[in-house]
Formats: C-alpha cells, sequence, structure tokens
C-alpha cells in the first residue's frame, strides 16, 4: 500500500508548496497516532506516505493550510484540514489530493 497527495491552492491556481502533511492511524484502542510527516514539493505534491503501513484502518491525512496562507499574508478560515479515509486493499495505491481556498476545500480519491 502507498498514499500520496497533493494540493492545489485554487485561490491563485497553482500547486500549493511547502504545507506540512501529517499521516496518521486510528489504533485498536481508538486513538490516533502519527505514522508519518512531509511537506509539499514546489509541486505541491507527497510521493509516498506511510510506506510499510498496514491496511484495513482508518488513517487521516492533516493539511496544516493555517501556516501556508499566513506565511503568504492570506486571512484564512482553516488552520487544519483532516481528511479520514479508510484503506482495504494492501496493494493498492491511494491518492487522496486537496483543493484548498482561504475559505473552501475539496478532496476526493485519486489515482
Amino acid at each position: 500500500m502507498t498514499i500520496s497527495t497533493h494540493v492545489l491552492d485554487t485561490s491563485i491556481g497553482r500547486p500549493a508548496a511547502g504545507i506540512e502533511i501529517r499521516l496518521s492511524a486510528l489504533d485498536a484502542g481508538g486513538s490516533w497516532g502519527e505514522r508519518d510527516r512531509a511537506r509539499t514539493d514546489d509541486n505541491g505534491r507527497v510521493a509516498n506516505l506511510g510506506a510499510g503501513e498496514s491496511s484495513g484502518r482508518a488513517y487521516c491525512l492533516s493539511f496544516d493550510v493555517g501556516t501556508y496562507f499566513h506565511e503568504r499574508g492570506v486571512d484564512s478560515f482553516y488552520s487544519l484540514i483532516n481528511v479520514e479515509f479508510v484503506i482495504t486493499d494492501p496493494d493498492a495505491h491511494y491518492h487522496v489530493p486537496l483543493l484548498v481556498s482561504p475559505y473552501g476545500y475539496s478532496t476526493y480519491r485519486g489515482s
């Protein structure tokens, strides 16, 4: 299983570089534990998060968009965007893009 993401800033029509992203997994006791951390590259991408993780449980990608917008001098309604999803196929690639602006966001399962 592999997990990747990319972030596009729809307010400027460009990739969002430098966003810190944390991958967490839900453990059997119902607590979230951080598994990996990365920053988006100049193209707004992170190619591989959570290498070696197992499937069959819930995961969360946390995007620190508040710092991203603050560093650009832009007010934002959001500080942290959490995207929770379930991994069911250990052989699959999971791509979870985020389209973000200061006052809205959208996500989907990509390919």
